[in-house]
């Protein structure tokens, strides 16, 4: 483990992401900073979600560094990159704990990478916001989710797609962990409660780049509809075997998670356009905070950088979000801060106004239905202020404080 008062400048492209572990630092004299990890992926297979989230974060301390702080006080922000390791994550969470003295964690991508942190943080007592859109179900007092779950998005972007595309069959590709079967089962539950069925749900390790032999298993199918929980830098070979097989144009798809990393951008406008999605936040949100928050974002890493995903917006609102939170509460402490996070605080950003549910610590946000085209979104719905409804029927942290589980829902036979 490198020596964390030591600055290791090692570019990782236009971004400006630096190498595994690295300050931000700003001009302030003062010695009594608060420390601040961030625990994301800038390299290795998920690096695609993990560097518009280190972006966000670094805008957020940075902006509030140059508003003089938090409590009068410089933050120390040290991001550290778990290199697309599940092991590693679990090690930085502890590092940042023990030897950094986190006042609190942002990090994590995959909902693996979530778990492995999560009991970390717990043990050690240290303040933790996940800002990934998930599967849902976490209840965890010490743990915050700012991301979109299915009970926001996919409770009513299942019947949408449905309908619009004419189909009860649904043939379900998902990744193999966590967030992929917890995933498919939602879509599950919502497609039978719609009067549908789900004829195939396949699952795939992260580094699977090969899927002939899954089409040729679509092909015999006859599915109406695919359903993609598809995650990671390998994954995208499928939306490009998918369009060279010639059967794009004859069974449209939903994804849950296609442009989480920019894939948008990665692919083709023929082998993505008319993918349907459904987010938490878009880049073409018309708002004053979402237009004023790109002109920031992209003057501080360039036109070239990472396009904004739910994610990153998400980690904004979340480190400004504890930012008031401190300020509420006088003190960078665990439990007041807490407290003051379960009053309701709320904060207007680029992904509109987000609220903490003080039952399950998660967010009330508006959700979107979109299109994929020509490597950008047209909105077709919006939602606004959607509460968390899947973790609210089985999280309560104010009748059961002690409570650290993640729920996983059960579908009806």
């Amino acid at each position: 483990m490198k020596d964390l008062q030591r600055r290791h400048f090692l570019g990782l492209g236009a971004a400006g992401i630096l190498a595994t572990p690295f300050l931000a630092r700003s001009a302030f004299a003062a010695t009594d900073k608060i420390q601040v990890a961030g625990i994301h992926d800038a390299s290795g297979g998920i690096d695609i979600y993990g560097r518009p989230m280190i972006n966000c974060l670094n805008l957020a301390v940075d902006k509030l560094n140059a508003a003089g702080g938090v409590l009068g006080r410089e933050i120390e922000l040290v991001n550290y990159d778990p290199q697309s390791n599940m092991q590693l994550y679990a090690q930085y969470a502890t590092e940042a704990a023990t030897r950094q003295k986190a006042a609190v964690v942002f990090g994590g991508i995959l909902s693996a990478s979530r778990e492995a942190m999560r009991p970390v943080l717990d043990r050690y007592r240290t303040l933790y916001f996940y800002s990934l859109l998930y599967e849902g179900g976490v209840c965890d007092r010490n743990t915050f989710c700012m991301g979109s779950t299915p009970g926001q998005t996919l409770e009513k972007f299942t019947p949408y797609v449905m309908q619009k595309f004419g189909g009860k069959k649904v043939y379900v590709l998902a990744a193999d962990y966590n967030y992929g079967q917890i995933t498919a089962l939602w879509i599950e539950k919502f497609v039978k409660e719609n009067g549908g069925e789900v004829v195939r749900a396949d699952f795939f390790p992260l580094d699977v780049n090969d899927f002939g032999s899954t089409i040729r298993q679509i092909q015999a199918a006859q599915p109406d509809i695919i359903m993609s929980v598809l995650v990671g830098g390998a994954h995208n070979a499928f939306y490009r075997q998918w369009v060279a097989s010639g059967m794009k144009d004859k069974i449209p798809m939903a994804s849950t998670t296609f442009g989480i990393g920019n894939e948008q951008v990665l692919t083709t406008p023929d082998e993505h356009n008319g993918i349907i999605v459904s987010y938490a936040y878009f880049d073409g949100i018309q708002t004053p905070e979402n237009e004023a928050f790109k002109a920031e974002y992209y003057a501080k890493f360039g036109d070239k950088a990472d396009a904004i995903t739910e994610g990153g917006a998400m980690t904004y609102h979340a480190v400004n979000l504890w930012a008031k939170a401190v300020e509420m509460a006088g003190t960078i402490e665990r439990e007041p801060v807490i407290e003051a996070l379960e009053s309701g605080l709320s904060f207007a950003g680029p992904a509109g106004l987000t609220t903490i549910n003080a039952q399950t610590h998660h967010n009330t946000l508006d959700s979107y239905i979109a299109e994929v085209r020509d490597n950008n979104y047209v909105v077709l719905e919006s939602f606004a202020q959607q509460p968390p409804s899947d973790t609210l029927a089985v999280c309560d942290l104010k009748v059961n404080p002690t409570d650290a589980t993640q729920y996983v829902v059960e579908v009806p036979k």
